[in-house]
């Protein structure tokens, strides 16, 4: 009996919890926005830790990261963007309003990222020196949208 009691107090209090966390949740777009932003980050961590010498660097990882950049780069994130999920409007993103204001140069600034990545694919897996002539331009684009589109922390 005391055990069905303490059961049934755990399955509640996690069910509490559970509601409790439900309801505090981010908006499913900013959610994927931050889950792509976050692959994102990793890839580029992975590029820019082998060209800045604090990775040893090693062709294939090298390879993989920029592809899986650029696969990113073709992503559809047009639903991740959706008016309201602004950080003037919502708490949990740091994304801009500028965002939805200047669609345009949000537009551009991606097309930007996805140039940089292609050009990455082609020098990443060739060796160090290419990776760093390349790392330039792929994080110089990100930088950018950020400088631009995202609110300093």
């Amino acid at each position: 009996m005391i055990r069905r009691l303490a059961l049934t107090a755990v399955v509640a209090l996690g069910s509490m919890t559970t509601m409790s966390f439900a309801q505090q949740e981010t908006d499913p777009n900013v959610n994927a926005r931050k889950a792509y932003m976050g692959l994102l980050a990793y890839n580029i961590g992975v590029l820019g830790g082998m060209a800045q010498g604090r990775m040893d660097y090693d062709a294939a990882a090298a390879s993989t990261a920029a592809s899986n950049i650029h696969a990113l780069s073709m992503v559809d994130t047009s639903r991740m963007w959706a008016d309201g999920t602004d950080n003037q409007s919502m708490e949990g993103t740091r994304a801009l309003p500028a965002i939805w204001e200047n669609a345009a140069d949000f537009d551009a600034r991606i097309a930007a990222m996805a140039s940089g990545a292609e050009a990455m694919v082609a020098a990443a897996g060739t060796d160090l020196a290419s990776l760093q002539g390349a790392i330039g331009g792929l994080g110089g684009a990100c930088g950018a949208c950020h400088q631009s589109f995202r609110q300093p922390e």
